[in-house]
């Protein structure tokens, strides 16, 4: 199937401070598939951004959303999935700055969600490297601890519930409705883990297609990452959010057994969480552990208001 027999499509970004990945990612993507609309959702971090943003969308014939604030991932892809569907668009690819996949990758995903419109997709995405960034993740509702699907024995396959990365997924406009996009209580992180929960809930399927590689260059955004990157140091706001996000997750979503033990192992999660960005931040470990720890005493907070209020 052509592009053009395809259903309309749009790619979605949402940016903030990365508009030379824009330049580097994005604009390969939209000269292969000149027939997909883009958005880019410019969440505001300073004036001399939101001015490049504004250019390159002008030279390219991007759409743009310019919000004043910064409104987050799922604040920002909400907004630019509205702004797609009313260019016409009914499937959406949903992409990170730091992400890219080629104009065959592109084609697969839009013709593996045409034939299965309730069902949200992702690729198999690699690293820069060429090692295994995501091809499949799953939750263990015991304790809410996150790993590759591919680590994960037979046997822990029962505790288990699968979710799909949001550096890349294609949904179309159907299953978006269905479920409402995405839950911008999060802000950042956990809200791809959320929006996955959501569309199985829904009854509706969620898949890695494996024959679509796509490319993340993790942390790309973060201009004070590491060269490795297995020892990227994280920002104070990944670690809050994730430790927060994750106890939000289990409010919103899982009864208060559950809810138990994902308390008695939040210290243990706060300091997985932590861990990811390697042992060197630990020579300055203050800003690190303060971050995960007012995370979890606020997902902590918002747990309980949540299960309150269900």
């Amino acid at each position: 199937m052509t592009p053009s027999e395809l259903p309309p499509v749009a790619i979605v970004v949402v940016n903030y401070g990365s508009h030379e990945l824009l330049e580097r990612n994005l604009v390969p993507v939209s000269e292969h598939s000149p027939d997909a609309r883009v958005v880019i959702v410019d969440s505001f971090s300073d004036v001399p951004e939101r001015e490049a943003v504004v250019r390159l969308a002008e030279r390219r014939g991007w759409l743009t959303v310019l919000p004043s604030t910064n409104v987050g991932f799922g604040g920002g892809m909400n907004l630019g999935v509205a702004k797609a569907y009313q260019a016409g668009a009914r499937f959406f690819l949903l992409l990170n700055p730091d992400a890219a996949l080629n104009a065959e990758s592109f084609r697969s995903l839009r013709v593996e969600a045409n034939a299965e419109p309730m069902t949200l997709l992702a690729p198999k995405i690699f690293r820069p490297d060429g090692a295994i960034w995501f091809d499949g993740s799953d939750l263990d509702l015991n304790d809410g601890s996150t790993r590759a699907s591919r680590k994960n024995s037979a046997a822990a396959q029962e505790r288990n519930v699968p979710w799909l990365t949001g550096a890349c997924l294609m949904i179309s406009h159907e299953l978006w409705q269905k479920v409402g996009g995405f839950d911008e209580r999060y802000f950042l992180y956990w809200e791809d883990v959320d929006l996955s929960y959501r569309v199985l809930a829904a009854g509706a399927q969620i898949r890695v297609v494996h024959g679509a590689p796509a490319v993340h260059d993790e942390g790309g955004t973060h201009p004070d990452a590491a060269a490795n990157p297995a020892n990227r140091a994280k920002s104070a706001i990944y670690y809050y959010y994730n430790a927060r996000n994750r106890l939000l997750f289990a409010g919103l979503n899982l009864g208060p057994d559950v809810q138990r033990a994902w308390k008695r192992t939040a210290v243990r999660a706060a300091r997985d969480i932590l861990l990811r960005g390697g042992r060197r931040q630990f020579l300055r470990p203050l800003p690190p552990l303060r971050a995960a720890a007012m995370g979890t005493w606020d997902g902590l907070r918002l747990m309980r208001d949540a299960q309150k209020s269900r």
